[in-house]
């Protein structure tokens, strides 16, 4: 069976990414896939409406009211269709395989499915893709929005847990990328209204961890420590996607603050993470600012053989660079040479390459 399908947005001056957006969600429509396309203006002042009427079947307006979970909720009120699948301006859909979406909403009709998201971003001097999974795709008869900012996916029946299942629809996310002063207007937003419910739920460890996320966005690591600290503070779930994606970020916070030797405080919860590249790389990165090499290559080697790696090049440049970085540090040119080469087009390694090659 098929089903219809609302695509709700929310934009408000997005007339840099609205068009690559609707565009593809339009280059992805096909007969067994009836879409609908429903836009939410909330206060533009550019060409984001001119632009969505060339793709949108419905544009509406709506006062912002600095809650994102409001503008949401009223775009699910406007759409045609009960199964509603939700993106943002900054979201071009990659991928998308419609008959086993519909085959999996039989599976699951009362659940919320996860779509794929490459979050886009500059890391180690190069770009960089994180990938993980967001709940975007319900029927909007059972759920609704909460939370002003990054705002969460709620049962209407208060208290009621639900099933989220993975589907195959893969999207391209930009909104970790633009111009310094474009991720500060965006962190003061986004911190503006974090601290205000901050104010109202002081022991929430995910506001902590978002605030922590902002200011990480801008390279402030003194403050995402302070806020990562905070939030792990408190007895989070290990396993919760956004629990590990701290972990990692806390620790990288530790490092660009020179707390090298806090950040062996780790090793206390090594167990509960070491199942992801991304953790064993910065485990090596830390066993390496405290000049505990033979341990940091352990972590490395780990990281090159390990399958679950959410940061592209965890499991492949960046371990190998830093292989062949200790074994520099050890003299062993021939060796670190070797690992660089297997880095492909990593920058740092090409440098590397061109500096011991030009000293001999």
């Amino acid at each position: 069976m098929n089903y219809p399908i609302s695509v709700c947005i929310i934009a408000k001056n997005e007339e840099k990414h609205i068009e690559n957006c609707l565009a593809a969600i339009r280059s992805h429509t096909t007969d067994d896939a009836i879409l609908e396309i429903v836009v939410v203006d909330t206060g533009s002042t550019d060409r984001t409406k001119e632009i969505a009427a060339k793709y949108a079947d419905k544009i509406l307006d709506f006062t912002w009211v600095n809650d994102f979970s409001a503008a949401r909720n009223f775009s699910l009120a406007q759409a045609s269709h009960d199964y509603v699948l939700i993106l943002d301006c900054d979201e071009i859909m990659v991928s998308v395989d419609w008959k086993d979406i519909f085959h999996s909403i039989e599976q699951h009709k009362d659940g919320v499915g996860l779509i794929a998201r490459n979050n886009h971003y500059t890391s180690n001097q190069t770009d960089t893709v994180y990938q993980d999974r967001v709940e975007r795709l319900f029927n909007r008869t059972f759920y609704h929005y909460e939370s002003p900012i990054h705002e969460q996916v709620t049962h209407n029946h208060t208290g009621m847990r639900y099933v989220s299942y993975p589907i195959p629809l893969l999207t391209d996310h930009a909104g970790y990328t633009g111009t310094p002063e474009e991720l500060l207007e965006k962190v003061n937003r986004n911190n503006a209204l974090l601290f205000q419910e901050l104010e109202k739920d002081k022991e929430n460890p995910y506001l902590y961890f978002q605030i922590g996320q902002s200011y990480n966005m801008i390279y402030d690591y003194e403050n995402s420590y302070q806020y990562y600290q905070k939030a792990l503070a408190y007895d989070v779930d290990p396993n919760q996607e956004w629990v590990q994606m701290m972990i990692v970020a806390y620790a990288n916070a530790m490092l660009h603050t020179h707390r090298q030797e806090e950040a062996l405080l780790l090793e206390s919860v090594y167990d509960a993470f070491a199942d992801t590249a991304d953790f064993l790389c910065i485990m090596g990165r830390i066993y390496l600012a405290n000049e505990q090499y033979l341990k940091a290559m352990m972590e490395f080697l780990k990281a090159l053989h390990c399958p679950v790696a959410r940061e592209t090049g965890t499991n492949s440049f960046i371990p190998s660079y830093n292989i062949g970085l200790i074994n520099e540090m050890m003299g062993d040119i021939p060796t670190a040479l070797t690992h660089y080469r297997n880095c492909g087009d990593f920058p740092m390694a090409l440098e590397k390459i061109t500096e011991l090659e030009s000293a001999r």
